[in-house]
């Protein structure tokens, strides 16, 4: 599979607070650009999967 960058919106948990997000991701697929940022966002900020909301999956047209 070719893979594509994908742009992922959505918020995480700080204390009470739910902050917004935008990243880009490169994955095979839609499935694998949500696992990317389940782990980049919960390594960067020691948080649990279900301290991580996922909005909106989009694909981003190559250069």
């Amino acid at each position: 599979m070719a893979e594509q960058s994908y742009e992922v919106r959505g918020e995480f948990k700080v204390s009470d607070v739910w902050k917004p997000y935008t990243k880009t991701v490169v994955a095979d697929n839609e499935k694998h650009a949500k696992e990317r940022i389940y782990t980049i966002i919960g390594s960067k900020h020691r948080l649990k999967r279900n301290y991580i909301k996922i909005n909106a999956v989009l694909m981003v047209d190559g250069e």
